[in-house]
């Protein structure tokens, strides 16, 4: 009787951290992705623009403008598509895109000093300060998205490792195919409910919460997969 006790004792502490495992790997797998696609659509955004005024098809004053309006687009799109995790804690480190004549005060001050004024500065000083909003509109942080590209292996790295624990769970168990289809329905319901509870916890918190996110999604994400695991 004890033996049994302690086997399902144990079982259960593999299937809380199998779960847990895959929550966090997949968080991390979707995040560091998200952030990669960011990079690169900016960076062709920038290039495609830069390509414009060379041709004189586009002014720099507009290339700017759009520039300034297409980074802001696309930072929300690939927000849409983070986890609420992902998303905390993004608008942690930028709340909101920054508008046009903000970025042309920071660039004039640059490039000119912090008492120039973009008013009085020449035709081919404005088109320098214009040309870099485009450029920076086209780079990342770059030590945001190496800490992201470093997450990325790290979250593939807890993948393998939860599947390599469901390999274990099945490879014991007595009806082996029972227990595949338990190991999947267990570990589905974790991921779900940790994208599901770090939804409500951020809806909870405000934006730009990600302790309180992260949270969420590890509790959602337990509750879940225990309660898919209960009822097995």
């Amino acid at each position: 009787m004890q033996d049994t006790q302690d086997k399902s004792a144990f079982d259960s502490a593999i299937r809380a951290l199998e779960f847990e495992i895959a929550n966090a790997g997949t968080h991390l797998t979707i995040d560091a992705a998200a952030r990669q696609s960011y990079a690169m659509q900016i960076q062709a955004m920038a290039n495609e623009l830069r390509g414009q005024v060379a041709s004189g098809r586009m002014t720099w004053a507009q290339a700017a403008q759009q520039a300034q309006e297409a980074r802001n687009a696309i930072m929300e799109v690939i927000r849409g598509r983070s986890t609420p995790v992902g998303r905390a804690m993004a608008e942690r480190l930028k709340r909101e895109g920054k508008t046009l004549n903000e970025l042309i005060a920071r660039k004039t001050q640059q490039l000119h000093g912090v008492s120039a004024d973009f008013n009085r500065l020449s035709a081919t000083q404005k088109n320098a300060v214009y040309a870099e909003i485009v450029k920076s509109a086209g780079t990342s942080n770059p030590r945001v998205t190496a800490t992201m590209r470093n997450l990325s292996r790290a979250g593939r790295g807890l993948l393998l490792v939860s599947i390599a624990i469901s390999v274990y769970s099945v490879a014991n168990a007595e009806d082996k195919a029972s227990a595949a289809r338990r190991e999947l329905a267990v570990t589905g319901a974790g991921i779900g409910g940790g994208i599901a509870g770090g939804a409500v916890a951020g809806l909870a918190c405000g934006p730009g919460a990600p302790v309180c996110v992260t949270v969420g999604a590890f509790v959602g994400g337990a509750l879940a997969a225990f309660g898919v695991d209960f009822f097995w």
